[in-house]
C-alpha cells in the first residue's frame, strides 16, 4: 500500500499503475491477434482515470485514440506538438459543429458524420480549402446517432459523395447495444448482419474507397464476439483493467477458452483528517443514522460525494486500513467519511485508508462499490472527481 503523494498533505488521490495498464494492452493485443487495430477511448475523463495521465501511457501502446469532444481531440494535438511527437490517429466520436470541424480538419483529426445535418460543415470546409477524414456512424440498433440501413438505402448519406473535394470516407463503424447484459449474442448477431446491409448500401450509393476502416466491437464485443472484431477495435473499460459485466466474464471463458488477466490501474486512497476514540453511545454522522454499541476508535476521511464516492454506499461500505476492513458508519457526507478502526489500528496516529483498490489481502473492487450505490461500476470511476490528483505509479 502507497501513502500520501504529499508529504504532509491531507486529500484522497488516486494511483494508476503503468504495469497495469500495459498488462492490458497486451491481453487485448493477444486477443485480437496480429492485422487488427487497437484503440483506446478516452472519453469520460478516460474513465476517470485522468485524461492526460491515461494519454501518456496510451499513446505509445495503441494504434488509434477515441474522444468524444473536439476539445479533447485539440488536446491531444497540442499535447503531442509540446512533445515534438508524430501525430496519432484520433477520431471525435461524439458531436461537432462545423465550426469545430474547421479546426480539427487542420489538425487533421477524424470526425463522425452520424446524420444529414453534418452536410452543413461542407461549405464552411470549402470556404478555408481543407479536407477532413469522416468516418460514417451506422445505427443498427442502438437507436442513438447514425444512420440506419435503411436511411442510407433512401439517401440521406448520399451528400457525401457530392462532397468528395472536402469529406475524404475514411471508416464505417456503428455501436452494439447489448453484449453486455446477456451470455447469448442474437441481438448483437442481428446488429452484425445490419452492419453489412448498411456497408453494402453504402458502397453502392457512395463507392467505398479501398482500405476503409471497419470498426464495431468495444470491449465486450472484443471479448466475447469474433466476428465483430474487424479492421480496428474501440476498447474502453477494459483497457483500465474492469470487466464490463459479469456475463462478459463468464462469456469469455466459453469463447476464448480461459479468462484473460484484465489488472485495474486505479487505487483511490486517503490519509486521515483525525483518529480519535468516540464513547459508547455516540452517534455519528447527519441524521444519527449510527450509534455506536460499544466504545470506537473512528478514522475521520477527508473525502465524501463532492469527489466521487456515493451516498447510497452510506452504512453499506467499507475502506481497507492496514489490511483490514473497515466499516464506514452513519452518512457518507460532501466532504468526509468516518469509519471504524478499533480493530485496523492500536492507536490514534493517522493512518492511510484505500477507498478502491488492494491494501494487503484485501480489495475494494469498483463493482463492490457500486454494488453498495445501486449502480454500475462504469459510474463510479467516472463520477471520481476531476479535482483529485492523479499519481502515476509503476
Amino acid at each position: 500500500m502507497s501513502s500520501s503523494p504529499e508529504s504532509g498533505a491531507v486529500a484522497s488521490f488516486l494511483e494508476l499503475s503503468t504495469r497495469a495498464f500495459s498488462a492490458n494492452v497486451a491481453a487485448f493485443r493477444a486477443v485480437v491477434g496480429p492485422g487488427r487495430k487497437l484503440g483506446a477511448v478516452l472519453k469520460g475523463n478516460a474513465y476517470g482515470h485522468g485524461f492526460f495521465e491515461t494519454l501518456a501511457q496510451a499513446h505509445e501502446k495503441v494504434d488509434v485514440l477515441y474522444v468524444i469532444t473536439p476539445r479533447e481531440a485539440l488536446a491531444i494535438r497540442a499535447w503531442e506538438n509540446e512533445r515534438d511527437l508524430d501525430q496519432h490517429e484520433v477520431l471525435v466520436i461524439g458531436a461537432a459543429s462545423p465550426t469545430e470541424c474547421v479546426h480539427l480538419a487542420r489538425e487533421r483529426v477524424a470526425v463522425v458524420a452520424a446524420e444529414r445535418g453534418f452536410g452543413a460543415v461542407v461549405p464552411a470546409l470549402r470556404k478555408e480549402r481543407l479536407t477532413l477524414d469522416v468516418h460514417v456512424h451506422l445505427d443498427t440498433g442502438l437507436g442513438r446517432e447514425g444512420f440506419t440501413p435503411a436511411q442510407v438505402e433512401a439517401g440521406e448519406a448520399d451528400f457525401l459523395a457530392g462532397a468528395g473535394d472536402v469529406l475524404k470516407l475514411k471508416g464505417v463503424l456503428s455501436h452494439f447495444a447489448n453484449t453486455e447484459d446477456v451470455t447469448e449474442q442474437s441481438y448483437a448477431q442481428a446488429q452484425l448482419a445490419a452492419f453489412e446491409q448498411g456497408l453494402s448500401a453504402l458502397s453502392r450509393r457512395l463507392g467505398l474507397p479501398a482500405g476503409v476502416q471497419r470498426h464495431f466491437a468495444a470491449s465486450a464485443a472484443t471479448l466475447v464476439l469474433p466476428p465483430s472484431r474487424l479492421d480496428v477495435v474501440r476498447v474502453g473499460i477494459s483497457l483500465y483493467g474492469l470487466w464490463p459485466s459479469t456475463e462478459t466474464r463468464l462469456s469469455a471463458r466459453v469463447v476464448l477458452g480461459e479468462v484473460p488477466t484484465l489488472e485495474p490501474v486505479l487505487s483511490w486512497r486517503t490519509p486521515s483528517q483525525v483518529v480519535k476514540w468516540l464513547p459508547a453511545g455516540s452517534y455519528v454522522g447527519y441524521g444519527c443514522t449510527y450509534r455506536c454499541g460499544a466504545a470506537t476508535r473512528v478514522a475521520v476521511l477527508p473525502v465524501g460525494y463532492f469527489d466521487g464516492y456515493p451516498r447510497l454506499a452510506s452504512g453499506k461500505a467499507h475502506v481497507l486500513v492496514k489490511g483490514k476492513r473497515c466499516p464506514v458508519l452513519g452518512r457518507v457526507m460532501m466532504n468526509h467519511l468516518i469509519v471504524d478502526v478499533t480493530h485496523a489500528t492500536s492507536d490514534e496516529a493517522p493512518v492511510v485508508a484505500t477507498l478502491l483498490g488492494r491494501d494487503g489481502d484485501e480489495v475494494v473492487t469498483a463493482e463492490a462499490i457500486a454494488g453498495w450505490a445501486q449502480t454500475i461500476h462504469y459510474e463510479i470511476v467516472t463520477r471520481l472527481g476531476p479535482h483529485l490528483r492523479r499519481v502515476v505509479v509503476p
